[in-house]
């Protein structure tokens, strides 16, 4: 018993630094790839004026719904020769969507 104590002791004390760590490795991503063209804060104007700021979709879509679409390539509702493909792994999905619920925080 005293074991599961410590091992769900040590699961809550190391959440916050997860997620923190999954939060600095979604914005270190989006900084790359989205930064050009995409607001990326929770203020602030978009540098390409036809891409909606992150924290817009964000509040949009759910992040979680959006993975799918990381994976696979991200398709945008409209044409537009500005939007470079994408094709995330796994693990820069689960740090993009932490970073897109940040922005919702």
């Amino acid at each position: 018993m005293r074991h599961i104590q410590l091992a769900l002791a040590l699961a809550i004390l190391a959440s916050p630094a997860l997620a923190q760590s999954s939060r600095s490795a979604g914005e270190a991503l989006v900084k790359a790839q989205c930064a050009p063209c995409h607001a990326i804060a929770r203020t602030g104007a978009s540098p390409n004026p036809k891409a909606l700021p992150l924290r817009e979709i964000a509040r949009k879509y759910k992040p979680e719904d959006l993975e799918e679409a990381f994976a696979e390539g991200i398709m945008v509702g409209h044409q537009s020769a500005d939007m470079p493909a994408f094709e995330f792994e796994p693990p820069q999905i689960d740090a993009l969507t932490g970073y897109l619920r940040s922005l919702k925080r």
